[in-house]
Parts: C-alpha cells; sequence; structure tokens
C-alpha cells in the first residue's frame, strides 16, 4: 500500500494539509511520514495484527506517559478526534504517533554513535525502573533459546532430503556443541526489568550526535538485562549487513557502547546488580547462536518473510547465508570474549563496585 486511504488521516485533527510518504525501514508494520507544509508531524502506521494486538496501545501508552514524566523525550500515541488511541476498520488498526529526532541510522558509523545510544538505553532502563504496569501484550518466548535450539533440531528431523539439509546439518552441530558450552555460563538467575526488546541502532533516532529517544516500542517486556543489552551488542558490534558472509564482531564499538551505559547509569540511584552487568558478554554469544538457529531453522523451512527474491534464489537460501553469517560472528566475538569480559570488568563492575562502596 503506496498511501493510507484518504479517510484514515481524517480521524485525527490536523492544524493544517499533510501528506503521507512511505517509510522503508521495518518489517512488520505499514509506517508513513506525515508532513505539513513546515515539516515532519507524526508517524502512521497500520499495525500488523497478526504480531501485535490493538491492546498493546495500551502499554505503549503507559510507558510513554512516565517516560515524559521522567523527563525523556519519547515518540507518544496522538488520540484521535474521538479520544481513542487507535483507529480500527475494515483497513486495519491504524495508529499516530509524534515525530522525534531527526536521524535514523542503520549502521553504526563510528563508535561514537554506540556510545551515545548505550548511554540513552541506560538512561531509559533507569527511568522505567520504577513502572508499576502489567503488560497487555507479552511476546511469549522471545528469547528463549533451549526452544529456539529444540526448534532447529525437529526441523533437522522433519526436513531430512532438504535440498540445503547437508549445509544446515553441519552448521547445526557447530551450534548445538557452542550452545552446550555456553549454557554454565548462564545459570545465575537474572531479575527482569522493563527492556526495549528489539535495540537495533534503526530504533535509535539521533539529534545531531546526541541519541535522543528510542521507537518502536510495541516491543516493551518484561525481561533480562541479558536478553536486551546481548542482543544490542550482536546486532551494534556487527561491522557488516547481516546478509555479509564474513562478518566482524567490533570490539571498538563493544566498549564505546559500554561506556556509554556506563555514562547513563552514573548517579542513578538502583543501578544493575554486578550480576546483571556481567552477564552481558554470556548474553551477546547466546542471542548471537539463538539467532543463528532461528535462521538454519528456517532455512528448511523456507519461512523468512524478509526474503530479498532479487539477490536470493528461495528464502532458504537467504536464511542459510543469514544463519551462516551469523555463527561466524559467533566465532568473532568468541575469538575475543576474553577481551570483552575485560572491558566488562573495568568499564561497568568496577565502576558498579565504587558506586555501592
Amino acid at each position: 500500500m503506496s498511501q493510507p486511504p484518504a479517510h484514515v488521516l481524517t480521524q485525527w485533527s490536523w492544524p493544517a494539509p499533510v501528506t503521507a510518504r512511505p517509510l522503508h525501514d521495518g518489517l512488520i508494520n505499514d509506517t508513513w511520514l506525515l508532513r505539513d507544509a513546515h515539516g515532519p508531524v507524526g508517524i502512521l502506521q497500520r499495525l500488523n495484527t497478526a504480531i501485535f494486538p490493538p491492546s498493546i496501545h495500551a502499554d505503549i501508552h503507559a510507558l510513554t506517559s512516565h517516560l515524559r514524566a521522567k523527563g525523556m523525550l519519547t515518540p507518544e500515541l496522538v488520540p484521535t478526534t474521538t479520544g481513542d488511541l487507535w483507529f480500527e476498520d475494515d483497513t486495519g488498526v491504524w495508529r499516530v504517533q509524534t515525530h522525534v529526532g531527526r536521524r535514523t541510522m542503520h549502521a553504526i558509523d563510528d563508535p561514537s554513535q554506540a556510545r551515545a545510544a548505550a548511554t540513552l538505553v541506560a538512561r531509559f532502563h533507569a527511568a522505567t525502573s520504577d513502572l508499576d504496569w502489567t503488560f497487555h501484550h507479552v511476546r511469549a518466548g522471545a528469547h528463549d533459546t533451549p526452544a529456539h535450539m529444540a526448534n532447529l533440531e525437529r526441523a533437522l528431523s522433519e526436513h531430512p532430503h532438504h535440498r540445503l539439509y547437508e549445509q544446515v546439518a553441519p552448521l547445526a552441530e557447530s551450534v548445538f556443541a557452542a550452545w552446550e558450552a555456553l549454557q554454565p555460563s548462564l545459570e545465575r538467575p537474572q531479575p527482569t526489568r522493563i527492556i526495549h526488546g528489539d535495540l537495533k541502532i534503526s530504533n535509535v533516532r539521533f539529534d545531531g550526535d546526541e541519541a535522543v529517544a528510542l521507537v518502536d516500542l510495541d516491543t516493551i517486556a518484561r525481561a533480562t538485562l541479558e536478553e536486551e543489552l546481548g542482543d544490542a551488542m550482536r546486532s551494534w558490534c556487527n561491522e557488516s549487513t547481516e546478509d555479509a558472509p564474513e562478518p566482524h564482531f567490533s570490539l571498538a564499538i563493544f566498549e564505546a557502547a559500554l561506556r556509554g551505559y556506563a555514562e547513563g547509569l552514573a548517579g542513578q540511584a538502583s543501578p544493575p546488580s554486578v550480576d546483571e552487568l556481567a552477564s552481558i558478554v554470556a548474553g551477546t554469544e547466546r542471542i548471537t547462536l539463538e539467532l543463528t538457529s532461528r535462521f538454519a531453522t528456517d532455512a528448511l523451512r523456507e519461512t523468512y518473510f524478509g526474503w530479498n527474491p532479487d539477490a536470493f534464489a528461495s528464502r532458504g537460501d537467504h536464511n542459510l547465508v543469514r544463519a551462516l553469517g551469523q555463527y561466524r560472528l559467533v566465532c568473532s566475538f568468541q575469538a575475543q570474549r576474553d577481551e570483552a569480559r575485560g572491558l566488562v570488568e573495568r568499564i561497568l563492575l568496577q565502576q558498579r563496585h565504587t558506586a555501592g562502596a
């Protein structure tokens, strides 16, 4: 859909005529930038209700109201002319959010960008630490790594004659071995907190060099810091795209992100515990292995919805490239794991010990 239906825009009150330009940054919701003669005035989206129910807007409203009260910039839902948080008819579930920031990045070009983003993330975690809210929508099993590993085992048993099986099977064995070796590092239980849930760098809005707001809040949930920052580090520190055959984990970006997170925590009344902060290293490896297993599963099941038919012959071929890329990213991280632990110790844990003294 290149343009929203004309009647949809009339569900909100605009001080001046607006135009809608489609944005193609995401894979799940349909998104348009709304502008008037003076510039951006909002973001219109048609929700993918197969993934996110309309009740999620109550969660977003509770979160953003809390963030605003804490003095943080955040996109907020714009009520319709009838005061509702969204509009729904036979064309879909529609919402408008305020436009924040001036710049979206799709990759980190300089470690300073990771530092700025991580500072904002730490402030987000601190601001939401006292939010008492029961979420209407919960993404069940989003980072249930054992379940994802079991899915890969089932896919192998269900598709032994798949044309890609001979490539997926040895990759899966390497993934299972790495997961078994990693599990002792994950045995200490971690507390849950409110997390963003999808901290790819394109979900951080910038104003110049400053990270000013987190967007795409459909994935907010209660989960562990290990999951949140493990996923962020996996994404931010990959110097290549997910389709690249030989990715490299950047320790420079990892260090910059740790320094930014430490800066965002400075002076906070209830910072994460030492165990939470120490879990970032194991979390980075876990989430990268998890994504490897998911892509490998999808290679056999031919189910990846982000298939690029211009570059890959099938969903399976695209998934296999991504699975191999993520596993090589795991290997790149493993080769630098000791250095990563040392950085966490020097940058985060020593500061935490000092703050708690």
